[in-house]
């Protein structure tokens, strides 16, 4: 959770963001998970797994890190003219991985 926590500021992601990207769970245990971590369901893991891959493979391809993390934010026209954010904020663990699969496939893995 800190590590997500760490990627959240960077990305400057709103809580409700935050909440919808983890699976959205109830606000009182969201903000559990923040002061105290536990353990998170696999769902939240494997969502939190998937959004370090997209941070780390970002962090590759664009060695300038404030570039890389504005990245999520433009819009993209693989993404139908969305940013990579909003396709991740469907809620689907898919649609986070729809975003790791196409910044693993720009940095040729």
């Amino acid at each position: 959770m800190e590590a997500f926590s760490k990627l959240s500021d960077a990305w400057e992601l709103s809580t409700d963001e935050q909440i919808t990207l983890l699976g959205t769970p109830g606000r009182s245990t969201f903000f559990k998970w923040k002061k105290s971590g536990g353990n998170l369901p696999n769902d939240a893991v494997e969502r939190i797994s998937h959004l370090l891959s997209i941070y780390k493979a970002l962090e590759i391809l664009l060695p300038d890190p404030k570039a890389a993390d504005n990245w999520i934010k433009r819009k993209n026209r693989y993404f139908g003219d969305q940013s990579a954010l909003e396709v991740m904020l469907g809620g689907q663990v898919a649609d986070i991985y729809r975003v790791r699969e196409y910044v693993n496939a720009q940095r040729g893995g």
